[in-house]
């Protein structure tokens, strides 16, 4: 028979299917943290929008305002702070950044955002949480240690905390029905 001499007669050269491991490499394979580290640092950088917004208030010298860290029309981060025109202070009351872009440089990217937003304002905190205090010696923003250093103008009521596990930016999305989670 024509074309029988290139089929293999004996079962030594053939490869068994499914003994191999997968390949460490591909498109969809894990990648190391250093890749991850990298590929999230290059994210923060190239495809966050930084969107402000004023959070409605009571109308007074400083109102709160947001400024809003977006990635492909999902909010990843906020910074909630107030500016007081008078004493050119301005206030940072909150930085909520999710986790996965936590060490990526976006918070000093957005605190950088803000300094070049409104030039000329001495900024201070209010936040006492570890990861931000970390944050804030960084960019060299003083932590006020009481509400009463702050400027007469800006005096911050503490931001209500949602209930324990909640997110930090609020309800998430419910999964796709049918997406086992």
């Amino acid at each position: 028979m024509p074309g029988e001499h290139a089929r293999p007669t004996s079962t030594l050269f053939r490869s068994t299917p499914g003994t191999g491991a997968p390949p460490a490499h591909g498109k969809h394979s894990r990648r190391g943290s250093f890749a991850g580290r990298l590929r999230r640092r290059i994210l923060a950088y190239r495809d966050i929008e930084f969107l402000s917004s004023r959070i409605p208030g009571d109308g007074g010298a400083a109102e709160e305002e947001c400024l809003l860290l977006v990635h492909t029309r999902r909010v990843v981060g906020q910074v909630h702070y107030r500016i007081c025109a008078v004493c050119a202070e301005g206030v940072i009351t909150g930085v909520d950044i999710e986790e996965r872009l936590r060490s990526s440089g976006l918070g000093t990217r957005a605190l950088s955002h803000l300094r070049s937003r409104h030039p000329g304002i001495a900024w201070r905190s209010t936040l006492t949480r570890r990861t931000t205090q970390e944050l804030l010696r960084r960019m060299r923003i003083p932590t006020a240690p009481s509400a009463a250093a702050l400027c007469v103008h800006v005096q911050v009521a503490p931001r209500a905390v949602g209930p324990a596990g909640a997110h930090p930016l609020g309800p998430r999305r419910p999964g796709r029905p049918g997406a086992g989670r």
